[in-house]
């Protein structure tokens, strides 16, 4: 243990530091776990085993698609006749009314609109979940992220990640990975607030690792065995710890954190190398290298977490911020996302991972109906949507809807804390059951509202 390694003779102390240079970071984070007793007691030995669920599941899994800046769904996914044929009037405030540029078609059985930006994604549309109708509170883009991944707009009081809420409550299904992994997570709107534990113990954070398939700090400075003893003194010492009376329940964490991350050096690296893969799949996705293939190289990283049992599985595309270059900007996004979007529903459904992974696609919020300079678009918190896809929801279904003009949600308004409801219980989790004491009160990922939106599920 860390604390008391100033009181161990050298040969110990250098024991410690020499191992948590290898792989340390991701245990040693573990200390700035809460020292509160959880609510929920975990069963097992390790804070990760595998947990009953509050009922039946629907959905094993989650990869979140998070398009970071906003997707402006006028021009994407929200045909709005009205708005085309208005093109350039005056609404009311004094905006003005501007068209997409772009063309719609129908797609599928379900005859859904998409633009001729998603050509690759528009023949998925009969497995798509549409939730039309989302609604926020902060039109700030730091806020609204932190938002969409705490359930709160406040960055100023840090809550656990929705991704750390899961891992928390369900554990994780390979005890050789960690259960929640972000890839390539972008720095800016909260940073690693967005996938942090706030109060929760660190072992549920999420690990990050980059759009090459690099974890930080993961790597062996000495042979397997050394290393192998050397953690075994450091987790004697962290034993005789833990088993003292008053000691924090945080040691449990860093003692799971640094077997996990042992176990992590041999299994991880050949896990994210996606060169592994055959031709045939790399072409699919689009891989190559460099800016321009990240996104696909993500989906195809997903795809191979969550066939490894990985609980929750974030990736990003950034750049969707469009106060001006809209359509040019759209293009360009456009082109990195919808190819490897559509493959990895292929590829998952191919081996039978759709029927219990659920695939969530958006943004923190939407954009406006009118102009913004030239050639731009503003923030829109009032009406916007999310697509879901797979396990335990509706295929071929629009909930909720927004007026003629995609300004505001009009019909099956849900706000992020619905979402959260929602998403909680498509994984076997009653939103207001999974609790955590901290500071004298029981907090939630809904904190005090949420409402499970039951009508789309399957």
């Amino acid at each position: 243990m860390q604390a008391s390694a100033f009181n161990l003779p050298l040969t110990r102390r250098q024991a410690l530091k020499t191992t948590a240079g290898g792989f340390g970071y991701l245990a040693l984070a573990g200390l700035l776990g809460a020292q509160d007793r959880a609510s929920r007691v975990s069963g097992g030995s390790s804070p990760l085993t595998p947990r009953s669920p509050h009922f039946p599941v629907k959905a094993k899994r989650i990869i979140f698609c998070f398009m970071e800046g906003a997707v402006s769904q006028m021009d994407t996914f929200e045909y709005k006749p009205q708005l085309q044929r208005d093109d350039q009037r005056v609404a009311p405030g004094g905006a003005i009314l501007t068209a997409s540029k772009f063309r719609f078609a129908r797609h599928g059985q379900t005859g859904t609109w998409v633009s001729n930006l998603l050509p690759n994604m528009a023949r998925h549309v009969d497995k798509f979940c549409f939730i039309r109708g989302l609604h926020t509170d902060t039109p700030a883009h730091p806020q609204a992220v932190i938002q969409l991944h705490t359930g709160t707009a406040l960055a100023q009081v840090t809550r656990p990640s929705m991704g750390a809420w899961l891992l928390y409550g369900l554990g994780t299904e390979n005890q050789d990975l960690p259960g929640y992994i972000t890839v390539n997570p972008s720095p800016n709107f909260g940073g690693a607030l967005n996938y942090g534990t706030a109060f929760l113990p660190a072992h549920y954070q999420g690990t990050r690792v980059s759009d090459t398939g690099i974890i930080p700090n993961l790597r062996a400075q000495t042979p397997s065995s050394l290393q192998r003893r050397q953690l075994d003194l450091i987790q004697a010492m962290n034993r005789d710890l833990a088993a003292r009376p008053g000691a924090p329940e945080a040691v449990e964490g860093v003692i799971q954190s640094y077997e996990l991350a042992f176990r992590m050096q041999d299994r991880v690296p050949a896990l994210l190398d996606i060169s592994r893969e055959p031709q045939a799949v790399l072409d699919a996705y689009g891989v190559q290298s460099g800016p321009q293939g990240s996104f696909a190289r993500q989906c195809l990283m997903a795809r191979r977490l969550s066939e490894a049992g990985v609980r929750f599985v974030e990736i990003t595309q950034s750049g969707w911020d469009h106060h001006n270059n809209l359509h040019q900007g759209l293009i360009n996004q456009c082109n990195m996302v919808d190819r490897p979007t559509a493959a990895l529903l292929a590829d998952l459904e191919q081996r039978g991972l759709l029927e219990d992974t659920l695939v969530l696609f958006g943004s923190e919020f939407g954009r406006m109906p009118t102009a913004q300079g030239p050639d731009g678009r503003d923030h829109n918190i009032t009406g916007y949507p999310m697509i879901l896809a797979g396990a335990g929801v509706k295929a071929g279904f629009s909930y909720g809807g927004t007026d003629e003009y995609g300004l505001h949600a009009v019909e099956g308004r849900m706000h992020t804390t619905d979402l959260h409801a929602t998403l909680l219980a498509l994984m076997g989790l009653d939103h207001e059951q999974l609790t955590y004491r901290y500071a004298g009160r029981d907090f939630r990922l809904t904190d005090v509202a949420g409402r499970v939106v039951t009508e789309i599920m399957d």
